[in-house]
């Protein structure tokens, strides 16, 4: 996630207080879930699913990694060593292995990382920089010599490009598909001063993309490879890490699986950490963790926190009653046994609002307000990178919408089924739900670029927030509010456990929409995200007994249009939003005083809810629909300030 909630939800903290001071706390936003069972819209409801896949037990094991590492907390250094395990999986054989080296992305101001100013955090060079030093890169041989890989590596792999995150590593011979090799590795990590994801800050450590690590062998032979860009996650293949942490004694670790093996001696602690069917492994250390200890839902929950920080803990372990088993039951149950939590010391903050499996780091200030919900935002939604990541492990560099996107959108939903419509914020009454923020930032960047794209690949670390995030979770969120909340989690669920420890890209995801919800909704999402969609609807004219409504944009929904007659009382009609303008004539008894498109807000997207209302003889709408706009406007533009 890389700290966007945090970032959201604290541009929207001043406005709101503003805001809650300006408008009268009686008056109620509408509903933060917008379903009304008594719609017209009813009958666009799809089919439900009659029964979800049953969840694969284990990943197919691909890439293992035995590995030692041992800290110096003076120096910032790990000293690293072990054995990776690497089967050919794929129908091609292979004369070649990609290595991922992505400490380097802090080794120099020449690395692709620190080259692509984008914006954002993490966009200055470290105040230390880091780099991974291969000492040992050698192909285990049975029954003879092992051959050294490392004499032959191509750190450097792109002709004229000082980037060494990506590397070529020639082998002496082809590896057949189905065969396997072990390699011996040793390596010594030079930390930076903590920065995206990774480094130290006086003695606290949190320690990612810190070793060797395999590129992704795709199926065709071909590698899934890519330097470490600023805005790309990561994509790699199912393994087991048994991985052998050696710390000074007071140090507490937290670490990706559980512990297996622990001892102190000689002044130093060793742990060995232990889990299967993960692709990745990231630890901490630090000699003043704090620690809290709860089981939810069968899992063993570790919060590490910085002394001072028992409240933002709490609120960690209050998120997780709810989300992990919310989660499990949603996408399929979590399948390990520990989960930790981490929540950096304050000017550590670049190392929150990530994920890794079995671990997450969040956030937020020790003083962050009750009501507003930033350590329970980002909590939840690291947790969900558990699915949408974690088990479902799509190619996030490629398609990286598949995974902050989607998982967007388990936040949003979980927290609005968590805290209702206030699901960011209830500060001094004001309630602000973690939709709108997304609806709003959503449409700031709708016509610069697709949301489908890869994450290099977009102009701006903002625009990377506001579509990749915002724009993919609001679509979600307007499909789930149209076509109803169950029919659009069903099929989320159903895609997360059939392709559970499998790694789909956007025609599996789409297929899954278009099986479960239907032709329509399939065709308006791959609209949305692969060719800039929008919509706008409005009311264009209002007469006595006749009014037109129009939809401008690429994008189509069906629409409720409600009709408000001379006496107070209402009627509806339904549009299925097809067309660019419907003609609405009124034969009943009474004059239509004024109309309002899309009553009940289901189209969160829409481009401008200024014009969804209209009154006879072109006057504006009605005091009470303007009250009730204008305070839900005013919940949307909160996000002013959002990136």
């Amino acid at each position: 996630m890389r700290g966007c909630g945090f970032v959201l939800v604290c541009a929207s903290l001043g406005a709101a207080i503003l805001t809650g001071l300006v408008l009268s706390a009686s008056a109620r936003p509408p509903r933060a879930a917008g379903r009304d069972p008594g719609s017209t819209l009813a009958a666009e409801t799809p089919r439900r699913p009659q029964e979800s896949p049953e969840l694969r037990a284990h990943a197919v094991d691909v890439a293992d990694y035995t590995l030692k590492a041992t800290l110096d907390p003076e120096a910032h250094t790990v000293a690293g060593s072990g054995a990776i395990h690497w089967r050919n999986t794929s129908r091609e054989p292979v004369r070649e292995l990609w290595l991922h080296l992505y400490l380097n992305a802090f080794k120099n101001e020449r690395s692709a990382y620190l080259r692509e100013r984008v914006g954002g955090r993490g966009s200055s060079p470290p105040e230390a920089y880091g780099a991974i030093d291969l000492k040992r890169l050698e192909l285990r041989v049975a029954g003879s010599a092992s051959v050294d890989l490392l004499a032959g590596i191509e750190l450097r792999a792109v002709a004229g490009d000082e980037d060494e995150t990506d590397a070529r590593v020639p082998l002496p011979r082809e590896v057949a598909p189905g065969e396997s090799i072990d390699l011996d590795v040793a390596f010594d990590d030079r930390l930076p001063v903590v920065i995206e994801r990774t480094g130290y800050r006086g003695h606290f450590h949190m320690i990612g993309q810190w070793f060797p690590k395999l590129a992704r062998l795709e199926p065709d032979g071909t590698w899934a490879h890519f330097p470490f860009h600023h805005l790309s996650e990561f994509y790699a293949d199912f393994g087991t890490y048994d991985v052998t942490l050696d710390v000074p004694a007071a140090y507490t670790v937290g670490a990706t699986g559980p512990v297996v093996e622990s001892r102190v001696e000689g002044g130093r602690r060793v742990e060995r950490h232990v889990e299967s069917d993960v692709h990745d492994f990231a630890w901490t250390a630090w000699d003043e963790w704090q620690t809290a200890r709860e089981t939810v839902d069968g899992v063993a929950v570790t919060v590490l926190y910085p002394p001072g920080f028992g409240g933002v803990a709490e609120r960690a372990l209050a998120s997780l009653r709810f989300a992990l088993p919310y989660d499990s039951a949603r996408y399929g149950r979590y399948p390990y046994p520990v989960l930790t939590v981490v929540v950096p010391q304050g000017d550590a903050s670049e190392a929150g609002g990530m994920e890794y499996p079995t671990l997450i780091t969040s956030e937020g200030p020790w003083l962050t307000p009750p009501k507003v919900f930033v350590p329970e935002i980002v909590t939840v939604h690291e947790l969900g990178h558990q699915w949408f990541y974690g088990l479902v492990a799509t190619n996030e560099a490629a398609w990286p919408f598949l995974d902050e996107g989607l998982n967007q959108f388990a936040e949003i939903d979980a927290m609005a089924r968590w805290q209702g419509e206030g699901s960011a914020s209830g500060l001094f009454g004001l309630r602000v739900s973690d939709a709108a923020i997304q609806a709003i930032t959503s449409n700031g960047a709708v016509h610069d670029e697709p949301v489908a794209q890869a994450a290099h690949a977009f102009s701006t670390g903002s625009n990377y927030a506001r579509l990749v995030y915002s724009r993919t979770a609001a679509v979600m969120d307007t499909l789930a509010r149209v076509y109803g909340d169950e029919a659009v989690g069903d099929a989320l669920g159903r895609y997360t456990r059939s392709y559970r420890f499998e790694h789909p890209g956007p025609d599996e995801f789409l297929g899954m929409i278009r099986d479960t919800l239907g032709p329509r909704p399939a065709r308006t999402l791959r609209d949305a995200l692969f060719d800039k969609g929008w919509v706008d609807y409005a009311v264009d004219d209002v007469r006595e007994h006749s009014a037109l409504v129009r939809r401008r944009g690429t994008l189509s929904f069906p629409v409720d249009v409600e009709l408000v007659l001379a006496d107070g009382s209402t009627r509806r009609e339904r549009w299925d939003g097809e067309g660019e303008s419907k003609s609405i004539r009124w034969a009943g008894p009474g004059e239509l005083r004024s109309v309002v498109v899309d009553p009940d807000h289901r189209i969160t997207i829409d481009a401008n809810l200024e014009n969804n209302a209209g009154t006879a003889g072109g006057a504006r709408a009605g005091a009470p629909r303007t009250f009730e706009r204008g305070l839900y406007w005013m919940q949307l533009a909160l996000q002013a300030l959002s990136p």
